[in-house]
């Protein structure tokens, strides 16, 4: 198997160099946090270099408008480059970073064509967070999370594909499980993805298979806390639960799950009664972990880490003896504050605000304060609920409210623009515009992640050989000796056999998996 993709480079990382003698701001991270920062800074004399794994910034509170055929990907995720082409102190890297070594004030990154190491006068740190299967790693592989592009296209592809199965199952069982959705998590992510998935099979769906009747689909909201949206309070809560329910979505509190496979969701409820839910689709939206940098920084530091993986910080937001480092966002522990994009963005501010404050001989600022503007999440179309200081508001003109807020820090006039088209199509009529899906938007992230588990078995067995049978080459896995080769074989037939299960596939014969080619639309 060949990957486009070329092999990091072993060879000595290559340092960026810089551009003037100008103080050099390092920012990590192009979400909420890190652009806020990066364009609060584009009238300082300094040059700001932003590292990040993706080149794009997401806005992550739509994402499951994109999973559900809504919005598109560029709509929710512009590229970074282009929102910043016009502030000339700022540079692009992409690259995962890797290391960040506050003795000597660089950065590693890597990316696919090696490292890059880059050095910092000032760091601020908004690598945000992923997502927390809550030492349940495993779930991943069958309940995708979500949090980045990627996610978002697995489970578009994943939804839309089961009403596909659904209509070409003969087995009433079967079809069954095709048409039962289960969402994990009763946050605003998870209800509004329930909200979207019921909306889908109820309105959007409706007149368009012939031998299935998706209005019949299951949508499952489970957590194991006792209340939906609790942040929200009480009142919002019943609302919330009463609107699900009303659009057909089947609320179970105090269930916890305790496994999650192909074919299903097992669940323990309160009472301690084990029971298991079939269903061929499950998304994971409970739980969250920092970015494996904190724990980095707080061991350099000899600073703390919540159990969440956030840094505690001090007051105006710096790592604990290091003033030169600002943590922000999904990162940082400080005072309880929730890891939302107001705190993100308001803390990237407040960053770039101290650090021009420094340069300037001022006296730093007040203690960071966050200004709460409210949460909102939407239920269904045209109900939402919104918590604005001692407002509570449920209904229509919350999810007016909704519409205005998230229109508003949508990043560019045209992702605005195109974005309200797409809402009036899928909102006042039945249609969604992104409904294009394909099998490898299904079983890629989980090959990719077999394939990089199989190759470091490989490295590892061919470490392991004795020297006088230790192949020159192992281009194309080729070896004197047949164990790496073998191991390797069979770890991929077994990938694909299992990912072709998951999709309604069956191989040719047991134990042989399909050849891999180009994958198919759905």
């Amino acid at each position: 198997m060949t990957v486009g993709t070329p092999a990091p480079s072993p060879a000595t990382p290559s340092p960026v160099e810089r551009k003037s003698s100008r103080h050099q701001v390092v920012v990590i991270g192009s979400g909420f946090g890190g652009l806020w920062a990066t364009e609060a800074l584009a009238k300082a004399a300094v040059d700001v270099v932003m590292v990040s794994g993706t080149s794009h910034h997401l806005f992550q509170p739509l994402l499951y408008q994109v999973a559900t055929g809504v919005l598109s990907e560029g709509e929710v995720a512009p590229a970074t480059r282009e929102v910043l082409k016009k502030q000339r102190n700022a540079t692009v890297l992409l690259g995962r970073v890797t290391d960040i070594d506050i003795a000597a004030k660089t950065v590693t990154s890597l990316s696919p064509v090696g490292t890059t190491v880059t050095p910092y006068d000032t760091l601020i740190v908004a690598a945000g967070a992923g997502q927390s299967y809550f030492g349940n790693d495993q779930f991943s592989e069958f309940a995708p999370g979500m949090k980045s592009i990627d996610d978002a296209l697995e489970l578009r592809g994943r939804i839309f594909g089961c009403f596909e199965l659904a209509e070409l199952s003969e087995d009433p069982e079967e079809r069954d499980e095709w048409l039962t959705f289960v969402v994990v998590g009763a946050g605003p992510t998870g209800v509004e993805m329930a909200g979207q998935i019921s909306e889908l099979a109820h309105r959007t769906l409706r007149r368009d298979f012939r031998r299935i009747d998706t209005t019949k689909a299951k949508v499952i909201l489970l957590d194991a806390a006792p209340t939906v949206l609790g942040v929200f309070g009480d009142k919002l809560s019943i609302a919330a639960s009463e609107q699900l329910a009303k659009i057909g979505v089947d609320v179970e509190l105090n269930a916890k799950v305790v496994g999650v496979d192909n074919t299903g969701v097992d669940i323990v409820d309160s009472d301690g009664k084990e029971r298991r839910i079939r269903c061929r689709c499950k998304v994971w939206a409970a739980g969250v972990s920092a970015s494996p940098l904190g724990k980095q920084l707080a061991e350099q530091s000899g600073g703390e880490v919540d159990r969440a993986g956030r840094v505690k910080v001090n007051d105006d937001l710096t790592l604990p003896g290091h003033p030169e480092i600002f943590v922000v966002g999904d990162m940082m522990a400080l005072n309880n504050l929730p890891g939302v994009a107001q705190v993100a963005m308001q803390g990237g501010k407040y960053a770039a605000g101290q650090i021009i404050r420094r340069l300037r001989g001022e006296p730093p600022a007040p203690p960071f304060k966050y200004f709460d503007k409210g949460s909102m999440a939407t239920i269904s179309r045209f109900h939402a609920v919104a918590s604005v200081g001692r407002i509570r508001m449920a209904g229509f003109f919350a999810w007016l409210m909704w519409l205005g807020v998230h229109v508003m820090y949508l990043v560019g006039f045209k992702n605005r623009f195109t974005t309200m088209l797409h809402w009036a199509v899928s909102f006042i009529f039945r249609g969604r515009s992104q409904r294009t899906t394909t099998r490898q938007q299904v079983v890629a992230r989980t090959l990719m992640a077999r394939l990089s588990a199989t190759e470091e078995a490989l490295k590892e067995a061919q470490n392991d050989e004795p020297d006088d049978v230790r192949p020159d080459s192992v281009e194309g896995h080729a070896s004197t000796s047949p164990a790496p080769n073998t191991h390797a074989g069979a770890a991929g037939a077994e990938s694909v056999d299992e990912l072709a299960a998951a999709y309604g596939e069956s191989t040719d014969e047991a134990g042989d998996a399909p050849p891999l080619q180009q994958a198919p639309e759905s």
